[in-house]
Formats: structure tokens, C-alpha cells, sequence
């Protein structure tokens, strides 16, 4: 409105000031309307967000923002690498087919491989980015050969003297083979030989790695380094070693890469803040020790006052199937200082929460320090974050720095705007399939999005940062089932205090209704439609799938008795109906506290039998009825971005401004995040 008003005044006194001759006056030309969905392929849809405000920034800040992003584009050949041995192998000699194949690029075939060449960019390799299992492309293997004997020779990733032909013969099994290498983390038998990824060489068991860690740590110890974080695990000759991610260790000519831009970025940074911690981080990078990993944290997490922040570095154990080997991932922001009151007045209440937690009273922290929560604008997403993104973070991950100095929470406003913006642009409705009633609908229509919205600050900025942990109990002891357990903890604490008529008080809830759209879309999601994005016959292996069935499940069973979560099947279609949100709330805080005494106590056997029983299994029945309605719909179940681009503006050899360009081919963009962000030599 103020915008509007500056605007209508300065139109009057331009008329006032006009000479008195009368010109026809120019109509203004029609702002081409944001196209935010630009692309859907198998089981993905592919968006563009866009970054408000941008020129209420200065050029320093520009200028700071865009080394931030070049640095955060730099990791992108580690993630691949960690995500499968030969990843790169495989992407490379995607990218020169597409940058060089002299054949039919009209055919079906060809299409059917840009497919595939598109779902590698998703996934950052040739495994599924949620449900983990490896994709083939639609097409023979003789097409396959065809492709890559017709195209640039100097191009594929060759070994020395080693012919196409032997290359090709290399590559189709690993590429075509269903039994080769078919999950990326495994959750069954020897989870370490049975996972693709690329964390551990040679044969080592998983009660090696366990021993070749418990040898590290210091029993009692108050500040334990995060062990195994930065490393690939190396068993050769019968010995075990940690081969270390840093600028002359593994994937060093990256991670050179990545310095060089952050040090660009010190020399624009804002404050003395910013310089201390991003050097602190680019000496981690340099030596590789986790003790100045933990030193980072603990400077980054107390800068609460820049306007520009991001993350940089091995932060998330996700995709390491013991929980302890963290992927590379990179996003760039700034404050959105409109979103932000109300994630500080979350923030600013934290100790109030803590109190009133429902779990047993020794496992509350006394005193909540440092927590900070702020919505923020992402220009840039790099690694794990790309292009399929977070819209919360919570991070350090460290107990022990998140108990002594506080935590960082960030939800992503633009992502989220962006996610919804390209829901209004499809025609086609999950809600109106899976909601059971009329009423459902219209509930979640009126107060899904922002009781969304405050379900994720609750999740990030105090879920992840409550509770702790009993003296003597070791950070990992959770192993293998850690991460799902801890994104459950996250997510009853959201749930159970969205009810909470305090949330209305403080104005972050509209009213004492709006809750109820959360509770309805996080049961239908966890029992029902998260499963149209599992193929059938596989169990529920990623984490955040994990937790959300875990969840609901286990408050549907122990809720059966009341009725509390109906069962409702009506012309061969199953709904799940809340009946009773009072009582399912207290379910959701009964779940909480077993949940944090598991973590607070380190009870491996209770967390492993809680997760075995609840969150992996699917019912088959169900499953394939889900798949077939959800695919009828034609929807697309998995979504991404492609990155604004940031671009220099010239002027006389000199940098003047940094304007925003919104590409829309997704595939252009990764061929040219190849060509310019490549560091790494691809082996086989």
C-alpha cells in the first residue's frame, strides 16, 4: 500500500510541473506474469523461485551475496561422489552426450535419455533423491553404446588409453544392471555393503566401523567432536584409516575452489562477525579438523544481527546408513525481516515451550540459550540442497553446542511461496483426492499454509533444540535410526504445541481452529499419501518419510480404542478422518516423550524396535491404492528448483551492480554447472 501511495503522489506532481501542451500518453506495457512450475518429468516437477527485495540491498552486499553463491556452486561434484562411487563417471558422460551427440536428438529414444539425463541432475546421481533406489533409463543398451560412441570422444570421462568401446563395456552394467548397486542406503541386513554409497571403501563391516569410532571418543567427554563427519572410511591391506575431506585430502581441488570464493566474500563481508567465522571455516576446510568445525559453529551460531548468512559444509548424516558421514551442501540468504517477527516471537519464547514440554522433566533443558529463528529469502542453493531444497533449517547439529550456545532457525519464505505459487498453477488437487469431506477441504484451504508455515518454525527453531541429554549418554548412540527419530522429536514438539492456546496469544496462530488443517494434512500425508512416492513392493526408507509414518501410525494404533483417527473406506477409497483432535493431540505428546527419554537415555534398542515397527513396513493393499489414485491425478509427487542467476553488471571494467536473471531450462543449467563448476576427475 505505501508503494501504491508513493507512486499516486508522484504521478500528481509530475502533472502539476507538466508543461501545458497535452501529449497522448504511452500505455504501459503488460509485466510478463512469473512462470514458477517449467518442467515435470517421471515422478518430478521442476520450479523457479524468485528473490524479493533484491534491490533494497547495496552493491556490497551484492557483491558479498554473489561470492557466497559462487562458492556454494562448487560442491556440487562431491555430493555426486559421495552419493555413489561412479556418479560422476555417469554424469560426465551424460553431459557430453547432451553437449555433443551428433544423431537424432527428436527421436523417442533420445527424449526417453534427456529423461534420464534430467532425473541424474535431480538426484545428483543415478539413485532416487527420497526413496533411494536406482533408476534405468527407458531405452537398450545397444541405444545406450550408440549414444556415447556417437559423441565426443575428448568429452567422456576415459581412463588412460582406454578405448570407448572398453568404456561402454565398463558402464551399461553399472548403469542398466537391477541388482547392481539398487539402493543408495540400505536399512536391512549389512547396511554397509548393501548402500551404494560412497562413505566406506572395501570390506568393512559395520561392527569395524563402530570399533574403529569407540576407539576415538573420550568416555564422559562434555564437547565430543562430531567423529566420522568429514571422512570416507577406508579398509585396504586389513587396515582401516579416515580418508579426510579437506583442500589437500579428499576432494580437495573442490574444496580449493570453495575457499577461494570465500575468501573473495571476507573482503566484502559486513561485519567482523561474518570475517571471523567464515575464516574459522575456511581454516576447517583447510585442515580438515573437527575441532575448528566446532569452533566455526560456535561463532556462526551467535551472529543473530547480519542480514546475509549461509551455510557452507558436511552438515547432514542423512544418506549415511550409520548415521555418522555427512553430505556437502551450501544455501545462500538474507532476512526477511516481514517474515521474521513472527519466528522471533517463537524464538523469544523458547524457555516458556521448554517448561511446558510434555516429557519427563530430567530430560528439559534448565535453560535454553541462544535460540535465534528467522525467515529468510535463499538466493542460492548448492549440494544437498539442490535443486531439491529444505524449507526449514535448525542447525548446529552438535548437542553440546546447541545446549551452550544456542541454535539457528531458519524457514525459508520464498521456497515456500514458490511451492504454493506453482500448486495454484496446476489445476490438479491432492487435497480434494485424499481429504475425506467437503469440510476437510475447505479447512485445509483456509489455514493450511501458514498453520504449514508455523508447524515449521515450531520443527526448526525449537523442535531440533529441546530437550537433552543425560550425563554420560554418547551423542551417537542412536546409530542407524537417529535421523529418523530425531525428525519425529522435531515434529511432535511442532504438533503438539500448534494446539497450544498460548500460540494464539501470541498472535503466531489465527485462532484456536487453524491447527486442525495441520493435524488433518500431517496424518493424511503420513498414513496415506506420502506412499505415491514409493514404488510398489519397497519399504519406506528415507528419513523424513520415516518419522511422518512412524508418527501417524503409531497415534492411529494407540488411539484405536477412542476412535481417534477413523479408518473410513467409501467406494473402494480409504480416508483417514480425525475425530477426536484433543485426544490426538495428547497421543502426539505421549509419542514426544518416549521419543526424547529414547534420546535423552541413548536407548538403541527402544528407538530401533519403535522405528522397525512403525515406519519402514507398507501395507501393500493400501499402497497400490494410493499409487494408482495419486497417478490418475497426473500429479507429480517430487519437486525442485533451478537457481536465479546472479550476474555482474560491467560498467568501464568495473563491477557497478549485480542484476537477477531467471533461467527456465533445467537442463541448460546443469550442462552449465558442468562446464564451470566441475573440480573433480571422475574414476573408475
Amino acid at each position: 500500500m505505501k508503494k501504491l501511495m508513493i507512486y499516486i503522489g508522484m504521478a500528481a506532481a509530475l502533472v502539476g510541473c507538466a508543461p501545458k501542451e497535452e501529449k497522448p500518453a504511452e500505455q504501459p506495457q503488460p509485466k510478463e506474469e512469473f512462470k514458477y512450475l517449467v518442467d515435470e518429468f517421471a515422478d518430478l516437477r521442476i520450479m523457479r523461485y524468485q528473490i524479493p527485495d533484491w534491490d533494497q540491498l547495496t552493491l556490497q552486499q551484492k557483491s558479498y551475496i554473489y561470492y557466497l553463491g559462487e562458492a556454494a556452486k562448487c560442491g556440487r561434484d562431491i555430493l555426486a561422489d559421495q552419493n555413489f562411487k561412479y556418479n560422476l563417471v555417469i554424469r560426465k558422460t551424460v553431459e557430453a552426450v547432451l553437449n555433443s551427440y551428433q544423431g537424432d536428438r527428436e527421436c523417442a529414444d533420445f527424449q526417453n535419455f534427456v529423461v534420464y539425463a534430467k532425473r541424474i541432475f535431480f538426484s545428483n546421481g543415478i539413485h532416487h533423491h527420497y526413496a533411494e533406489d536406482k533408476f534405468f533409463p527407458e531405452i537398450s543398451e545397444a541405444y545406450f553404446a550408440d549414444l556415447v560412441k556417437g559423441s565426443d570422444a575428448s568429452l567422456l570421462p576415459l581412463n588412460e588409453g582406454e578405448t570407448v568401446d572398453d568404456f561402454v563395456a565398463f558402464l551399461t552394467p553399472v548403469v542398466f544392471d537391477k541388482e547392481l548397486y539398487k539402493v543408495r542406503r540400505s536399512s536391512e541386513d549389512d547396511i554397509i555393503a548393501n548402500s551404494a554409497v560412497n562413505f566406506y571403501e572395501g570390506d568393512i563391516k559395520k561392527a569395524e566401523v563402530e570399533a574403529f569410532y569407540n576407539k576415538m571418543r573420550k568416555p564422559n567427554d562434555a564437547t565430543p567432536i562430531s567423529y566420522g563427519l568429514n571422512s570416507k572410511l577406508v579398509k585396504k591391506d586389513g587396515k582401516i584409516y579416515e580418508d579426510v575431506y579437506k583442500a589437500d585430502g579428499l576432494y580437495g581441488e573442490a574444496i580449493q575452489a570453495i575457499i577461494g570464493w570465500l575468501q573473495k566474500a571476507n573482503e566484502v563481508a559486513e561485519n567482523d562477525s561474518q570475517r571471523d567465522y567464515t575464516q574459522k571455516l575456511i581454516d576447517y576446510y583447510t585442515t580438515g579438523d573437527l575441532k575448528t568445525w566446532d569452533e566455526y559453529n560456535i561463532a556462526w551460531v551467535q551472529d543473530s544481527v547480519s542480514h546475509i548468512d549461509f551455510v557452507n559444509g558436511f552438515i547432514e548424516d542423512y544418506n549415511d546408513p550409520m548415521g555418522m558421514k555427512a553430505t556437502w551442501e551450501a544455501i545462500v540468504d538474507y532476512k526477511d525481516l516481514e517474515a521474521t517477527v513472527r519466528s522471533n516471537t517463537i524464538s523469544e519464547n523458547a524457555q516458556w515451550f521448554e517448561d511446558h514440554s510434555p516429557v519427563d522433566p530430567r530430560f528439559r533443558k534448565e535453560e535454553c540459550k541462544g535460540v535465534s529463528a528467522k525467515s529468510i529469502i535463499v538466493t542460492t542453493l548448492g549440494g544437498d540442497c539442490f535443486p531439491s531444497p529444505p524449507i526449514g533449517i535448525n542447525l548446529p547439529n552438535a548437542d553440546w553446542i546447541r545446549k551452550d550456545y544456542g541454535s539457528k532457525s531458519v524457514t525459508i519464505t520464498n521456497l515456500m511461496e514458490a511451492y504454493d505459487k506453482a500448486a495454484d498453477e496446476c489445476p490438479r488437487s491432492a487435497l480434494k483426492e485424499f481429504a475425506y469431506s467437503q469440510e476437510e477441504v475447505d479447512l485445509c484451504k483456509k489455514y493450511g499454509s501458514d498453520a504449514d508455515v508455523v508447524h515449521t518454525n515450531l520443527h526448526e527453531c525449537l523442535g531440533h533444540g529441546s530437550g537433552k541429554l543425560l550425563p554420560g549418554t554418547q551423542p551417537g548412540a542412536l546409530k542407524e535410526f537417529s535421523s529418523t527419530l530425531e525428525e519425529a522429536r522435531a515434529d511432535l514438539f511442532g504438533l503438539y504445541f500448534l494446539a497450544e492456546p498460548r500460540m494464539v496469544e501470541l498472535g503466531v496462530m489465527p485462532d484456536a481452529e487453524a491447527y486442525k488443517a495441520e493435524y488433518c494434512s500431517y496424518i493424511r500425508n503420513g498414513m496415506m499419501s506420502q506412499l505415491a512416492r514409493v514404488e510398489l513392493g519397497k519399504d519406506v526408507t528415507e528419513a523424513h518419510m520415516q518419522n511422518r509414518k512412524l508418527v501417524s501410525e503409531w497415534c492411529y494404533e494407540h488411539g484405536k480404542d477412542a476412535n481417534v483417527i477413523e479408518k473410513k473406506v467409501e467406494n473402494g477409497k480409504t480416508y483417514f478422518v480425525i475425530n477426536d483432535f484433543e485426544a490426538l493431540r495428547g497421543l502426539f505428546g505421549e509419542l514426544l516423550a518416549e521419543i526424547q527419554r529414547i534420546k535423552s537415555e541413548g536407548d538403541y534398542a527402544a528407538g530401533k524396535a519403535i522405528v522397525e515397527k512403525y515406519a519402514v513396513k507398507v501395507d501393500p493393499e493400501l499402497h497400490k491404492e494410493v499409487r494408482d489414485r495419486y497417478n490418475a491425478l497426473g500429479l507429480k509427487p517430487y519437486g525442485g528448483f533451478i537457481n536465479p542467476e546472479i550476474v555482474p553488471v560491467v560498467e568501464n571494467g568495473k563491477v557497478v551492480d549485480y542484476k537477477i536473471e531467471y533461467p527456465s531450462d533445467f537442463v541448460a543449467q546443469h550442462l552449465k554447472y558442468g562446464k564451470e563448476y566441475s573440480f573433480l576427475k571422475a574414476k573408475h
